[in-house]
This record gives structure tokens, sequence and C-alpha cells, in this order.
């Protein structure tokens, strides 16, 4: 309650005309002055808890939106009385391909499904609420949002199974692309997922090339083969499962195509068996790294499912599952419809996970196995702990490496997509061409700063992006030392800034710079900033350390020689308290500021033209 007063404070004092140091000002200008923190992006597959059924009153709904309730029967079970988890994918995809079809108006096939992580079981008698709606149109894909959770009839009593992404292509006839139209999202939640599914699809598209790079850099030992109670490790030949289906008019969808729930569920099914065969229980499946499927089967077709357990911890296993398909018994050549990586548990009587045999991967490719399945758990474990954890439990700087800076990025970028897309920004000040927006929220106070310049927004994105280049027009800058160059789109910069802080000292930071030109029309130019740790530039006696989560500029063109920029930060309950105890009158130090990023732009746009030319 104190945080909330503190933030309609400033809020009054900023709308009244009083003056604000120019510390604090500094805040709004380069988002580096003092701690801050961001409205965490969501990542795939993250916890979210479902409304009710019956919630009143709703939104209007979204005309893409599918609900599906399912009441789940012995026939849908395991040996427990759970939920089949195959089963639970032939469901999601339904949902999912029927809303995918409502938006493009044509048959839809799944391409592929993102990272599933399930939080917990369901039982007999309870029912599966699903809830599928587009995000966003590509060209001929789109991204579909599934939500999943469950209801307990007796106790009324509603729970988050799990949260997907899933990719459809629209097929038009003898499965010819379409191209599709745009979706306009109307809602607060439908911007922020349409502005952030951009970003989801630049992480399958480089996840690849993310786990190349960590295998190129992590040690090819696999020698130590003892199981952790003493005995021999299990030779991973054991647990290899094959098994063949044929594909009926049942298992078909309405184009002919095998159903793709009907071939998760069927992959399920052997993945389960292999861990099995590992353990010697009833393995729980916890994860699915992402089904990518290559193309499709059709009635008549083999399919032939491969299994394999690639490696176990401590208290998981990953098994690799395949599924190929031919349509003759005597076919030589099969083809590759699908595979993907499964996650499991097994649950002790207290529900806790037990320990697991190790595993002794075969020579050659059971070793490639091998080492992959303990790069994707890193890559796993480094999503959760920049993506997925609270913000009381991630600190503001979080260590920069390999394994997860594809996820550092996606934070980066997604945290202030999200913060761009909130509603409820009101306008605070305005002073000849810069106006000021502030936003409250919980316990945040938010701050926009934006201003028109006669520049292309592609030369203004070139320039601000550059934070070398920012101490030319904002004083509060000392220096910005690029030291490293992740990739043409991440820079790393130590930055020392002119500020003095309570120690008497100036304030340094290692700041994560992402950049991203717009996906398509209507997107903006992003230049997104956030805290991290580095080895080689660990803090410092000569400085006081700075920490910031969320902020950046946003470019969106206007014209061909005029743009529209925006600066976005968002303020801690800490920092508040220091700003309401030091204001004392009225500063235009803010507008001052970019007055003259105006004139930087200005005075560089000649040069940037001059360089397009020639």
């Amino acid at each position: 309650a104190a945080t909330v007063l503190l933030s309609r404070c400033l809020l009054k004092m900023v709308k009244g005309n009083l003056v604000v140091p120019e510390e604090i000002l500094s805040f709004c200008s380069n988002g580096l002055q003092g701690s801050t923190s961001s409205p965490r992006a969501r990542d795939p597959g993250e916890r979210e808890e479902a409304p009710g059924a019956m919630a009143s009153p709703s939104p209007p709904r979204n005309p893409t939106e599918v609900q599906m309730s399912q009441l789940v029967l012995p026939c849908h079970t395991n040996h427990r009385g759970e939920l089949s988890t195959g089963q639970l994918l032939k469901w999601i995809d339904t949902a999912a391909c029927l809303s995918a079809e409502r938006h493009a108006g044509c048959p839809c096939v799944t391409a592929s499904m993102d990272d599933i992580y399930f939080e917990h079981t369901i039982s007999v008698g309870q029912v599966v609420n699903i809830k599928a709606k587009v995000n966003r149109a590509f060209n001929s894909s789109m991204e579909v949002g599934i939500q999943v959770s469950y209801e307990d009839l007796c106790s009324g009593k509603h729970c988050s199974i799990c949260k997907a992404y899933a990719t459809f292509v629209a097929q038009g006839p003898s499965g010819s692309k379409v191209k599709l139209k745009l979706l306009t999202p109307q809602t607060e939640e439908e911007k922020i997922e349409h502005s952030i599914a951009a970003e989801r699809r630049r992480m399958r598209l480089v996840h690849k090339d993310t786990l190349k790079d960590l295998l190129t850099r992590s040690p090819r030992d696999t020698a130590e083969l003892e199981t952790r109670d003493g005995s021999v490790a299990v030779p991973a030949e054991k647990t290899r499962v094959e098994s063949v289906e044929l594909v009926l008019p049942p298992h078909a969808n309405h184009q002919g195509n095998t159903f793709g729930g009907q071939i998760m569920a069927w992959m399920e099914n052997v993945a389960t068996i292999a861990a099995s065969r590992l353990c010697h229980a009833h393995p729980t499946l916890r994860a699915i790294e992402m089904f990518h499927f290559r193309g499709p089967s059709k009635v008549g077709d083999r399919l032939v499912l491969k299994a394999i357990v690639n490696n176990s911890f401590k208290n998981s296993m990953e098994v690799g599952v395949c599924a190929e398909a031919y349509d003759q018994e005597m076919s030589v050549s099969r083809r590759h419809i699908n595979s993907a990586f499964m996650t499991f548990v097994v649950l002790d009587q207290e529900g806790q996970p037990r320990s697991l045999p190790m595993v002794a991967p075969e020579p050659g490719e059971g070793e490639r196995r091998y080492r992959e399945a303990s790069a994707r758990k890193k890559i796993r474990l480094d999503r959760k702990y920049v993506v997925s954890c609270k913000q009381t439990e991630v600190p503001l700087s979080v260590p920069w490496d390999q394994s997860n800076k594809v996820y550092l990025s996606y934070n980066n970028v997604s945290a202030l997509k999200t913060l761009v897309a909130k509603a409820n920004w009101a306008l605070a000040r305005e002073k000849e061409k810069v106006r000021m927006y502030t936003l409250e929220e919980d316990k945040f106070l938010s701050f926009r700063i934006e201003i028109l310049v006669h520049i292309a927004a592609d030369r203004a994105f070139s320039l601000l992006s550059d934070l070398r280049r920012r101490h030319e027009w904002d004083s509060h800058y000392a220096s910005a030392e690029l030291v490293q160059q992740v990739d043409n789109d991440d820079m790393i910069y130590h930055v020392v800034s002119q500020t003095l802080s309570s120690e008497n000292k100036p304030q340094d930071f290692v700041i994560l710079a992402s950049r991203r030109k717009p996906c398509s029309k209507g997107d903006p130019y992003v230049v997104a900033f956030r805290s991290v740790t580095l080895p080689t530039h660990p803090a410092s006696t000569s400085f006081t350390r700075g920490e910031t989560l969320c902020s950046g500029f946003c470019i969106w063109p206007e014209s061909e020689e005029m743009c529209k920029v925006a600066y976005y930060n968002q303020a801690t309950p800490g920092y508040l308290n220091y700003v309401t105890t030091n204001v004392t009158g009225l500063s235009s130090d803010f507008c001052a500021t970019f007055e003259a990023c105006e004139k930087f732009l200005l005075k560089n746009n000649e040069d940037l033209k001059n360089n397009e030319d020639l």
C-alpha cells in the first residue's frame, strides 16, 4: 500500500509541475540510474492459472478462440487412473488446429509444437478445459497459444496444467501454401502475445544453432559410467523400443493426413516404454521438447516409432523418440515424420522424484545423443532461470554465457514489448515536441518519453542502438565500451555514468543491448537493455555497480522520412522512495535530453544518407 501511495504521489507531482532533480530525471533518460525491474515476459510452457469456465462478465471473445471441455473417463487413463499424456496431446492438437482453421478459412496442418511442461496430473472424473486462439499470423504460418487447466467437479477447484504454443501452416488445393490475412489484437493480453510471438518464432529458428554452439564448448568425456548407488550403468541399448502402427481412417484428420495429435500420442507411448525399461517402474512425463513435423503421412502408411533413453540424470531421464513412415510393406525408403525429446521422472509414494540409474551410451551415435541430452538439460535449466522464475527469485543481473544467450535476448526484448503493450498509459507532461507518459501498475511506476523526429526509422534505429555514441547526446553517459559482440543483434557494453551514487562514486553497468528490426508492417524497431554479469567485468571498488532490467527504445515509422522515438523505463519500489524524498521543484531535464537526442539524430541523418548512396 505504501508503494502505491508513493507512485501516486510522484504522478501528481509530475502532473503538478513540481521540480524533479536532475538525478531523478536522468533515470527517465538513460535507464541506468538505480535498479529497475520489468513486467517479466512469459515463457512458452510457463504456468498460468486459468480462469473459471463461467467467469462473468467476460470481454468480447477473440474470433479465433476455441474452447474444449473433456470429461476424463477410464478409457483415457493409464494404470494409475491418471489422464494419459498422449490423449491430452490429441485434445490439445485438435483445439489448436480448429483455432488455426477458424482464422485461415482453409485446412491447416501442425508444423511444430513448442516445449510443454506439465505441472500436474489429471484424474478420472475431472474435466480438462482447453482454450486455444491464434496469437499472430505470419505469411503462411501462424502461432496458436493453448492454455490447459483441469476442473474438479466436486470441489469446484481449477488448476493450470500447462501452456503451449503450436505453429500451423495453412494449405490450399494440392497442398499449396496459403497467404494468411493479418490478425489485429484487441485486448492488452492479445497485444502482448502478438508482439512476443515474433520473438518466440526467432527462438525456434536459432534453437539448433544454440545446441550446436554449446556442444562445441562442452567436454566429450562419457567415461563415468557407474551408477549413483555403486552398481554398473545400464546399457542404453536395453531401453531401445521399436513399434509399428498402421494408419487407419480413424487416425486421420478431415484432410486425409495422419492426425498430428495421434502421432504425438504414439510417440509418447513408445517413449514411456523406453523410460520404464531403464527404471523398472512406471515413469511420469514432465516435459516435452518441441515436436517438429518434417512431412505428412496418410491413411495406409505404416509408421515406425523408435525410442531410446539418451541420458539419465539424478532424478530425471531424457528419451529420444522419432517417427518414420513408408507407404507399402516392402518399401525400402522411409520418410522422417517427426522427432522429439521427452523428460521423465519416477515418483515415490510421497510424490517426490527418486534417484535413477545411469545410462551407458552406445559408441558413436549413442555418445552423440548422450552429450546432446546433457546440453539440452543445461539449456532448459538456464531458460527456467532466466525466463520462468518469479521476479523475486532472479537477480537483476543474470550471468551471461553461450547456453543462455538466446533466452536472455528473448527475455530482454519480450520484457520491453510487454511494457509497450500495456494499457492505461497517462499523459503526465508535454513540453514542445516531447511527451512524457506514466503507468501505475502493482508496485511499479513506469515512464514513457516520446518525440517525433524527421529521420527514417531505420536510420534512427542504427544510431540509437549503438551505446558507444550515447554520450554524444546524453549528458548522463560518461562512456560505453563494447566488450562483446554476441551476434548481429546482441551486444554487451560496459557503461560508466556521469552521475555519482550515494557512495560518491560513479556508477557502472554491464548491459546487454538487443536489437530487433520489424517482423512485419506495423511493428516497431526495438532496442532493449538489461543488466548481465560477465566474468571479465566484475564489480570494481572504483564504481558502484548499478542494474537495470527493463528499458529501451521503440521506433515507429510515421513516413519515409519521419519516425516516432519512444523510450521506456520502469521504477522499482525502492527507487520510488528515493524519488519521493528528493522532489524539490520543476525541471525540464528529460525534455532537454530528448531534444538533444533529436539534434543528434538530425545531425547524423545526412551522413547515413550519404553512406547509403555510396
